[in-house]
């Protein structure tokens, strides 16, 4: 009986470890606990969003294209004036799995919101894959694939990241890991940087 429940235990934790369904459901559970917040700080929203001096600061002018669900292309540069929530990810990446309901949720709470758009981007730019996904979890959320590079400043390479960029394009808030988008803090957060000033 030792016996079983110790390969038991060992093919949990090698489930845990390299099946990223399972893995994305322990995730999840943690989430629900608490566990994986969005680090949110107004200080960094006020320094990075909010010059001292308005008149003399210039935006930002990060750039990156996209290719949208339609196959239209889509660059930074035609978001400005509304809040761009981004988030990297991928078909095959637990963590990004775990994240994507509490996405949905958020992107729910503001899909009527003309001043937001969600760009959920899938990093490797598999369509298929991509779409199938989306399908599997009954999620619908807007997706997008890469033209070309991304900005160092938004992404290094860990899956999942989410980048909040303010109305003039400047970066409001990043998150590199999986983190829960379900709470009221991130709406708040989300709120504020739509009512600031582009």
């Amino acid at each position: 009986m030792k016996r079983v429940l110790n390969i038991g235990f060992i093919g949990l934790i090698l489930s845990i470890l390299f099946v990223p369904n399972v893995k994305a459901t322990m995730q999840q559970g943690l989430m629900k606990l608490g566990f994986f917040n969005p680090k949110l700080d107004e200080s960094t929203l006020s320094a990075n969003s909010q010059n001292s001096n308005p008149e003399t600061a210039e935006p930002a002018n990060y750039t990156m294209n996209l290719i949208d669900e339609k196959g239209n292309k889509v660059s930074l540069e035609d978001l400005k004036g509304k809040v761009v929530f981004i988030n990297f990810w991928a078909t095959w990446c637990g963590p990004c799995i775990a994240e994507m309901p509490s996405i949905q949720k958020l992107h729910d709470k503001f899909k009527d919101n003309k001043d937001i758009v969600f760009v959920i981007l899938e990093a490797e730019g598999n369509k298929t894959k991509a779409t199938k996904f989306m399908e599997n979890r009954k999620l619908n959320l807007p997706l997008y694939y890469p033209a070309g590079d991304f900005p160092a400043e938004f992404f290094r390479g860990s899956l999942p990241t989410t980048v909040i960029l303010d109305k003039q394009g400047n970066i409001a808030h990043i998150t590199e890991g999986m983190s829960d988008y379900s709470g009221q803090d991130i709406v708040d957060f989300l709120n504020n940087v739509i009512a600031m000033e582009p």
